[in-house]
C-alpha cells in the first residue's frame, strides 16, 4: 500500500484540477467555442515551464509538478490556437506584450539565482495576460470563466503542496492565481455589462 504524504496528496489534487480545467477548455477550442490568444499561451507556456525548473532548483518538490504539467499542456494549447486560428487579430499592443515577454526570457541565463529568474518570469507571465485581457474585454464570451476559476484554486493547492516555502517557490503560483482571479472577475463584469446593454 502506498504511503502518500499530505504534500503528495495535495500535489495530486492540483494535477487533477489541472486536467479537469484543461480538458473542457481544449474540447471547447476544438469545437470553436473558445478562442485563445496564441501570443498569451506561448508566453504562459514558456514561462510556466521555466518557473517549474526554478521551483525544482529551490527544492519545491512535489508541489512544483502541477506547474510543470501545466506548462506542457499550455504549450499544446498555444499550438492548438495557432492551428485553429483561434484569435488571429494581432494588434500592435499584442506585439508589444509578446516582444517584451520573449526578450525577458534570456534573463534566466544571466541570473543564476532562481529567485531573480522567478521574479522575471512571473513578470513576463503577467505580461502574457495583456493580449487575453484586451481580447476578453471586447468579447467576454471568448474565454471560459470556469477555466480561470479552477486555475485560481489549483494554484492555491499547488502552493500549499510545495515542500519548501520561499519567495522563489511561492511567487509564481500566487501571482498567477491573483492574475487569473482578476481575469475571471473581469469576464464576469463584462458579461453583466453586455447583458444589460442588450436589455
Amino acid at each position: 500500500m502506498l504511503d502518500l504524504s499530505y504534500k503528495e496528496l495535495l500535489s495530486a489534487a492540483a494535477i487533477a484540477l489541472t486536467f479537469i480545467a484543461f480538458f473542457p477548455y481544449i474540447r471547447s477550442i476544438l469545437r470553436g467555442e473558445i478562442k485563445p490568444h496564441v501570443f498569451s499561451w506561448i508566453i504562459w507556456g514558456a514561462t510556466t515551464l521555466v518557473a517549474f525548473f526554478a521551483q525544482l532548483d529551490d527544492d519545491g518538490g512535489v508541489g512544483a509538478w502541477p506547474i510543470g504539467i501545466s506548462g506542457v499542456i499550455t504549450l499544446f494549447i498555444a499550438l492548438l490556437a495557432y492551428i485553429k486560428k483561434s484569435d488571429i487579430a494581432i494588434t500592435k499592443t499584442d506585439w508589444l506584450f509578446f516582444i517584451t515577454a520573449m526578450s525577458s526570457l534570456p534573463f534566466w541565463y544571466f541570473t543564476s539565482d532562481p529567485l531573480w529568474a522567478v521574479i522575471i518570469l512571473t513578470a513576463v507571465d503577467v505580461f502574457g495576460f495583456g493580449p487575453t485581457i484586451r481580447k476578453t474585454y471586447i468579447d467576454p464570451y471568448s474565454e471560459s470563466q470556469l477555466f480561470f476559476t479552477l486555475f485560481v484554486i489549483r494554484n492555491i493547492i499547488a502552493s500549499i503542496a510545495l515542500e519548501n516555502y520561499s519567495l522563489t517557490t511561492l511567487l509564481f503560483p500566487v501571482v498567477i492565481a491573483i492574475a487569473c482571479g482578476i481575469l475571471m472577475l473581469m469576464i464576469a463584469y463584462r458579461r453583466i455589462v453586455l447583458f444589460s446593454i442588450k436589455q
